[in-house]
């Protein structure tokens, strides 16, 4: 998750999910790995984008809303969603934003 995503020529989505982790793995990390795996299955999916510091940013990025929703509603992205708010984070938020316009190296 270390690279910068190779998305395509905008307009497409950003899922932003900020948050405060608690202490401890707890089986965070192995959850982490496997949402990143099953979120590339998934139709819409671009790419994503992590870094972990005193708050973690993660951006995912989907061709449009309908693969926002349809991943948000995957039974089980819900139970890391359920985990989530019951042991690993202190806080978060998630913002949903499209792109219109990107540019780089």
């Amino acid at each position: 998750m270390s690279s910068i995503a190779d998305t395509p020529k905008p307009p497409y989505y950003a899922v932003i999910f900020t948050s405060h982790r608690t202490e401890g793995d707890d089986g965070y990390g192995a959850m982490a790995e496997k949402m990143v795996a099953l979120a590339r299955q998934q139709p819409g999916f671009l790419g994503i984008e992590s870094a972990k510091e005193e708050v973690g940013i993660t951006v995912s990025y989907w061709a449009d809303l309908e693969s926002i929703k349809n991943w948000k509603s995957n039974i089980e992205h819900q139970e890391a969603q359920r985990l989530g708010r019951e042991k690993w984070y202190s806080s978060f938020m998630t913002r949903i934003s499209k792109v219109e316009r990107d540019y780089g190296l």
